[in-house]
């Protein structure tokens, strides 16, 4: 009788540390952002920092090395460095992916993956912005599309880049935080590209710091295919928390 109760016990301990265990997975969906500058524009009053309306056709960005981590301590993208992951997930089957930022889910957003995931909080993303390594744009790390009009004068351009930066970057800051994994949930992370680090904004003013910085859309006003340098802008966020970022 008492091999016969430790045997039940056997089997009852080990169904529930396989339930624990099960439950103790859930989901997490990684989505990419441009926000309303990229879907809707610059328009007014939000015009670049040199009074250009900006509409895009396509923002193609090519992507490599898409992580999310469980740092602890949290990441600290002002200090830098490399963080203290105790968990990383991976949102990649292959070496790269290319999105169109203008091509969104009805918030506005991409979806890159969704993942299973051990629970808890994922306070920290990486991921880096490559050339193509194929298709039209082969060579490019972001592509950008569209028409620009000042003062009844329309141009289209295709702005292209190959610069490679790379992001580390800690908890996603907004009206919400998120990257909170519970067992058979799914949360969600974002990657923000802030495309107002590279042309401004009109209603900041020029003293503003990101004006200071910006390129504008002057340099590019004869139109057609040119290249832009993005090094030193900044663009990726997550929400409107920060990055540590390098550039090659």
């Amino acid at each position: 009788m008492t091999l016969h109760r430790h045997a039940l016990c056997t089997i009852f301990a080990t169904t529930l540390a396989m339930a624990t265990s099960a439950a103790a997975e859930g989901s997490l969906a990684l989505f990419a952002n441009g926000e309303a500058l990229a879907t809707e524009g610059f328009v007014a009053p939000e015009l670049t920092r040199d009074g250009w309306e900006l509409r895009f056709e396509h923002i193609f960005v090519t992507l490599a090395g898409v992580s999310a981590l469980q740092t602890d301590p949290p990441y600290d993208a002002e200090t830098g460095g490399t963080p203290a992951a105790t968990i990383t997930v991976a949102f990649e089957d292959a070496a790269q992916m290319t999105i169109d930022l203008t091509d969104t889910d009805a918030d506005g957003r991409v979806l890159l993956g969704t993942v299973a995931a051990p629970e808890g909080h994922y306070n920290a993303v990486t991921w880096s912005v490559v050339p193509a390594q194929s298709g039209d744009w082969a060579g490019q790390s972001m592509v950008l599309i569209g028409t620009a009009t000042r003062d009844g004068q329309s141009v289209d351009f295709t702005l292209t880049s190959s610069d490679r930066h790379d992001y580390i970057c800690g908890e996603y800051v907004g009206e919400a935080r998120k990257g909170f994994v519970t067992g058979g949930a799914e949360a969600d992370l974002e990657l923000t590209f802030h495309l107002d680090h590279v042309f401004g904004r009109l209603d900041r003013g020029d003293a503003d710091q990101m004006n200071i910085g910006a390129v504008g859309f002057d340099a590019f006003a004869a139109g057609g295919v040119q290249q832009i340098v993005l090094a030193g802008l900044h663009i990726g966020h997550v929400g409107e928390g920060h990055c540590a970022v390098n550039y090659r």
